[in-house]
């Protein structure tokens, strides 16, 4: 009964993670094959900002209507992740077909990002579901999928090289495979359904000291983490071009992209083991003291020797998501257990309505002051990261 009952487990969190990662590969396909369709319609940079941006925010709108309803506490998370991986899927492909630059373009995206709230947030009620004393290691290997997954776009335009339209029906058709892998999951022991939500138990559990400190850690996260990746295969391409031909400089932009946001995810699974030996908060602050500074020396660097900047995007890159796992995790510590879906759904929503406005606003700071003081901008979060989670990382000593 135990080599089952460990097999289903092994089975089931295997399944999850590979559906977290393909549910949320499409989330930075706009991102991802910006300057192919920059180039096939002469759109600008707010337009390009506009097709990122909206992402985010439609995922923000979508977290906070599942956190208010309950969705993630009251329904099988499973079934709720294959049907909003399906639509992203959909929404995907019909996006193939609309003119570039258009209203509807953006509309599109900016469904598919509430589709998409369907997903991640879903991913950590079912985890959380698995296990109470690993939650910093199972968090940390969730993450590292997911980070798998946001980096398959520029994976799949790199392959796809300037037919984007051919990564985006790659990604449709993984998104479709997670859907199905969502629905091949098993429920973990400590999964806990609430047989009735009421939306004023997320006001108290926000009175909840160290939840509220964990979840402004994760606002101070995420002001750096998705500008990063939504703009890091351009500003990469941009100084890489101050030292070689403007095509080389972009086809390694995507590649350099690829890369530093694939460099989270061991980044994460070593911070969940470490996570629970050594304590999440000091795990998370450690990230954030590395990729503010890796975003500080990126910043220095900027158009200067290739190989210099490609290695800082590449720390960089490492070390911008494994506090985010970590801050998720102690929000799952804390917050009542019939709740904790609709909390970290909450989280979720919060953290990514604050990641539109630093997406829309990056390149127009850039235009104005140029990439490096965006990088200096970003590098604030981090900061303040450090400072607001203190209190935690005291508790932990204690």
């Amino acid at each position: 009964m135990a080599t089952t009952s460990t097999f289903q487990t092994t089975r089931s969190i295997g399944l999850l993670l590979f559906a977290t990662m393909a549910g949320m590969s499409l989330w930075f396909m706009g991102a991802a094959v910006i300057p192919d369709m920059a180039r096939e319609a002469g759109l600008e940079d707010g337009q390009l900002a506009l097709l990122s941006s909206v992402v985010p925010a439609g995922f923000a709108l979508g977290a906070m209507g599942f956190a208010i309803s309950g969705v993630p506490d009251r329904f099988d998370p499973r079934h709720v992740f294959a049907v909003c991986a399906t639509v992203t899927a959909v929404l995907n492909a019909i996006f193939i077909f609309v003119p570039i630059g258009t209203p509807a373009a953006g509309i599109i995206r900016f469904l598919s990002g509430i589709a998409m709230a369907g997903t991640w947030p879903l991913s950590m009620k079912i985890a959380v579901g698995w296990s109470v004393t690993r939650r910093g290691t199972l968090m940390g290997t969730l993450v590292g999928a997911l980070v798998i997954g946001q980096a398959a776009p520029y994976l799949m335009a790199w392959i796809g090289g300037t037919d984007w339209r051919l990564a985006l029906w790659m990604g449709s058709g993984l998104a479709l495979l997670g859907a199905a892998a969502a629905l091949l999951t098993q429920l973990g022991p400590h999964h806990v359904r609430a047989a009735r939500f009421d939306s004023r138990a997320l006001y108290v559990a926000w009175q909840m000291p160290q939840l509220r400190r964990a979840i402004l850690g994760y606002l101070c996260h995420m002001w750096e983490f998705i500008a990063f990746w939504s703009w890091v295969g351009v500003f990469a391409a941009i100084s890489f071009s101050a030292s070689m031909p403007e095509e080389d400089a972009q086809a390694l932009g995507k590649l350099a992209a690829f890369l530093c946001i694939i460099a989270a995810a061991p980044a994460c699974a070593l911070g969940g083991v470490l996570a629970d030996r050594i304590g999440k908060a000091h795990v998370a602050a450690t990230a954030l003291i590395l990729s503010g500074t890796a975003a500080l020396l990126t910043a220095l660097t900027f158009g200067g020797p290739v190989w210099i900047t490609f290695a800082l995007l590449i720390l960089w890159g490492a070390a911008v998501v494994p506090d985010s796992p970590q801050f998720s995790a102690i929000v799952a510590d804390y917050a009542p257990a019939e709740i904790a879906g609709s909390v970290l759904t909450l989280q979720a929503s919060l953290g990514f309505l604050l990641t539109a406005l630093t997406v829309q606003i990056a390149p127009s700071i850039a235009a104005i002051a140029g990439w490096p003081a965006v990088m200096v901008l970003l590098a604030m979060g981090p900061v303040a990261g450090v400072w607001v989670s203190a209190p935690l990382r005291r508790a932990e000593r204690a």
